[in-house]
């Protein structure tokens, strides 16, 4: 099932998208929410799939909302106006919905949810393995052997069982490009592979002999991720 939310602060529009969500049968909604700063309170504490994003809205815009989103899940944007649709791509968001919001015209946003994420899962599951430019180098790297990653500014150091790599790449790439089933980002500066912990405790965690700090705003979801992972 895939996890949705949807922040949107009209309830005729709130009650359109319940119902083709019920409708369609694999989306799961946790919650509606019509301030976007409250969804944002949430988001901090629980991991979901795909969010329904309304972009006008009480306090935060939702192009406000995506530039202020940690580890953004899938979005939908959805609103009244069409001039947003070319500025909408700059977020990678999944699709553009105009209201009012037809059934069949829902059905072909989950079409693309459903592209996105088998494309993700072929990547990470059937290969394996993510090709990563390495200086002038492209280097095969198993996701297996990756223990956790570190930012550094625009660059990441990439920890594996027997290596490290410095990667000209963003936190932001690994979060989109890892699966989450697998590693969770733990602090605004380290993203983990949930597997390699060897221990955890209310402050940090450790992989490797290496302590991690976990971040206040993390603290909630680390926990839940954990529940069902032997360590």
């Amino acid at each position: 099932m895939i996890r949705c939310i949807i922040i949107e602060d009209q309830a005729p529009a709130q009650r359109i998208l319940q119902k083709y969500i019920k409708q369609y049968g694999m989306l799961q909604l946790q919650e509606t929410f019509t301030d976007p700063i409250q969804a944002l309170e949430y988001l901090k504490n629980h991991t979901i799939d795909l969010i329904f994003l309304d972009i006008h809205l009480p306090k935060l815009s939702g192009m406000d909302f995506l530039k202020v989103l940690d580890n953004s899940p899938m979005v939908i944007l959805t609103t009244a106006y069409h001039q947003y649709a070319v500025q909408s791509y700059e977020f990678d968001v999944l699709d553009y919905l105009l209201k009012p919001i037809s059934y069949p015209r829902f059905l072909k946003a989950m079409e693309k949810m459903n592209q996105h994420t088998t494309q993700r899962h072929e990547l990470t599951q059937t290969l394996g393995s993510i090709l990563v430019k390495i200086g002038y180098d492209y280097v095969s790297i198993s996701i297996d052997d990756i223990l956790y990653i570190q930012t550094d500014g625009d660059y990441t150091h990439l920890y594996c069982t027997e290596k490290k790599y410095l990667v000209a790449l963003p936190l932001k790439y690994w979060l989109e490009q890892l699966p989450q089933h697998l590693f969770c980002q733990v602090h605004r500066s380290y993203l983990v592979a949930t597997r390699k912990i060897e221990k955890l405790s209310t402050l940090s965690l450790t992989i490797n002999n290496q302590a991690i700090p976990i971040g206040r705003k993390y603290k909630q979801m680390v926990k839940e991720r954990m529940k069902n992972t032997e360590l």
